[in-house]
């Protein structure tokens, strides 16, 4: 039924502003719409909608994941760079650590927090 269909992801914030900041300035996505309040943001051929919200930054899991292949070590440099600090997770099974970066097996993923805490996430992946 949803197999073919795309998925957003939907991201609540406490300060639309500041959100704006990280996500444009930061992380480098472009607004596609806005509407009542909230920014809609194109990346790759997906979307992300930024929203104001009373329960910003209550999600204590990983509430978006980007699949950036080839460009993971280059974003995580980049992302650094802007002074982004990655989370670190001693207790994900199977799992080792090279700095931020986590690895198991062929998978590389960092994880790090937008200024509500939101948990983001980059993986080597590509879709």
């Amino acid at each position: 039924m949803l197999g073919g269909k795309d998925t957003a992801a939907t991201l609540a914030v406490s300060d639309l502003q500041q959100a704006r900041n990280f996500y444009e300035n930061t992380l480098g996505l472009e607004p596609l719409q806005e509407d009542m309040g909230s920014v809609l943001y194109k990346s790759g051929r997906s979307v992300l909608l930024v929203y104001p919200s009373e329960y910003a930054g209550t999600n204590k899991a990983t509430a978006a994941t980007w699949a950036t292949g080839d460009d993971f070590e280059a974003i995580v440099q980049e992302l650094k760079s802007k002074g982004v600090s990655f989370e670190h997770y001693d207790d994900l099974p199977d799992t080792t650590r090279e700095g931020d970066v986590h690895v198991i097996g062929e998978l590389r993923g960092v994880w790090f927090k937008d200024p509500d805490g939101n948990i983001l996430s980059l993986v080597n992946m590509t879709m």
